[in-house]
């Protein structure tokens, strides 16, 4: 809640900038693959008022749906699928996009996290933000992707509360002044106008805008998609009319620009139809990933609420026997004893400003009971499932990997830890201060102790690089190797 004030202001009513895109898009979505088929759903962002192409593939052409209208722009949606095969495409209009639709044998999976930075984002130049977005269009070049998973903070709103004086105000305000402040319409359109404004300025920019126009994404959201630490703060701030209203608002754009659905729709991934929680289920030939919701019902006490559960509970029913399960947790589900760090600092004066930090963690006191049935849920898929399960994360700004036994003969649980794409690297203090920490261990399940481990050819347990990850299923076999911004690849671990 301490970002700074933009250099900019938006107002609700200013005219349409001239320099903004007029066309953004295609932005394609994963709805799962078969042997057969690999389905999918693009999205277009047109002007208002400008006709949408239809969208031509080798199964016939796919109309496009309205989604959503916003200051000047108008959302299309196409639900299309292509044939499991070598050179499978798509066009939309006069542009032609390859896809990697073959799922059946080989295939590669890149994952990424933490698009963006506190403050300043939109106004670092394109070349240093966007560095290993190019890296990995480079390399989608040579060597194509057929998924690419988005681990959260695809988008960092944390300056949207200043893009209004009143919403600023509230974020300046003491804890017991912010449940009387009210959640004006000019307030709700001017928060609307700075998320809409910001993700298609993001879907625009080029490095980006080549990725994901042709390897389809899996996206869940994590805290700074909607504010810094939400979930984590205290009620005064999250239950006000003012908190409330900005979560409606990133959850509006949230469903639109990460999810492909319009605002009022239920993702075709989705088990809960209610909406409450977000979780998604998507099944590949031998491959599931599963991703939940983390945010939606975050409160200080709890991860996820009864909604969430219940989704996630689905999305592992769901699973077949011997599959591979890529499950996304968005903040590290293996990790350091940051307990020990939360309770020190809330005996020390002046320190409580990073306690929605700590909280925000499994590790934290507050979620350890339910931390220990996450991990529980996970190791029934792989004793009684017989699933290979690999946990997939961001949020912490570095490389990283851990292992967890699982019991009865259930193998290890791999977590591997990429983030930051965009966003600039800590202080290699940070780094080794988490590396100290790792070594007291951790075990939240008795008797299967979490080892927080260096990558491939490092020495220290966290590398600080801005990073993303590459998956690869040859011959039945996955491995891991890390895209490092300085060190460049790490060796394949077999996972």
């Amino acid at each position: 809640m301490n970002s700074p004030s933009p250099t900019e202001r938006f107002s609700t009513d200013r005219p349409l900038e001239a320099e903004r895109p007029r066309c953004v898009g295609p932005i394609l979505f994963a709805r799962g693959a078969r042997s057969d088929e690999c389905r999918l759903t693009a999205l277009l962002v047109l002007g208002e008022g400008d006709a949408p192409p239809v969208l031509r593939g080798p199964r016939g052409e796919a109309k496009p749906a309205r989604l959503h209208q916003f200051f000047g722009w108008t959302a299309w949606g196409y639900d299309f699928a292509l044939p499991a095969e070598a050179g499978a495409s798509y066009a939309l209009g006069d542009r032609a996009f390859a896809v990697a639709a073959d799922m059946t044998g080989d295939i590669r999976v890149a994952f990424a996290s933490c698009n963006g930075q506190e403050a300043g984002d939109g106004e670092r130049p394109l070349d240093e933000r966007n560095h290993m977005w190019r890296r990995l269009a480079l390399e989608h070049r040579t060597r194509p992707f057929s998924l690419l998973i988005q681990g959260g903070d695809q988008l960092y709103a944390d300056e949207a509360m200043f893009c209004h004086p009143a919403l600023a105000r509230w974020a300046k305000a003491s804890l017991a002044e912010k449940p009387d402040i009210a959640f004006t319409p000019e307030m709700r359109e001017a928060a609307r106008r700075w998320y809409a404004e910001r993700y298609v300025k993001l879907a625009a920019e080029p490095a980006m805008a080549e990725v994901v126009a042709r390897v389809p994404s899996l996206m869940m959201w994590d805290d700074h998609d909607i504010m810094d630490g939400w979930g984590s703060h205290p009620p005064e701030l999250q239950t006000s009319p003012v908190g409330q209203g900005l979560f409606a608002v990133a959850r509006e754009m949230f469903m639109l620009f990460q999810l492909g659905i319009a605002p009022d729709g239920v993702s075709p991934l989705a088990p809960d139809p209610e909406g409450l929680s977000f979780t998604l289920g998507a099944a590949f030939p031998r491959l599931r990933v599963l991703l939940p919701d983390l945010r939606s019902e975050r409160r200080l006490t709890r991860v996820m609420g009864p909604a969430g559960w219940r989704a996630f509970e689905r999305t592992l029913a769901s699973v077949r026997e011997g599959e591979r399960v890529l499950v996304v947790s968005t903040v590290p589900v293996l990790g350091p004893r940051l307990s020990l760090v939360e309770r020190l600092m809330n005996r020390m004066p002046g320190t409580q400003d990073y306690e929605d930090d700590l909280r925000d963690q499994w590790q934290s006191h507050a979620h350890r009971v339910e931390w220990r049935d996450f991990l529980e849920c996970l190791e029934r898929l792989a004793v009684d499932d017989g699933a290979q399960v690999t946990v997939l994360s961001g949020e912490i700004h570095l490389a990283a990997r851990g292992t967890m036994p699982f019991r009865e003969g259930g193998g290890d649980l791999h977590q591997l830890v990429a983030s930051g794409i965009t966003h600039p690297e800590p202080s290699a203090l940070y780094a080794k201060a988490l590396g100290l920490l790792a070594r007291f261990g951790e075990a939240p399940i008795k008797g299967c102790p979490i080892r927080m481990r260096p990558l491939p050819g490092k020495r220290a347990v966290y590398t600080a690089e801005r990073n993303y990850l590459v998956l690869e299923r040859r011959a039945e076999r996955w491995t891991a190797e890390w895209e490092l911004e300085k060190s460049g690849r790490s060796p394949p671990l077999e996972i």
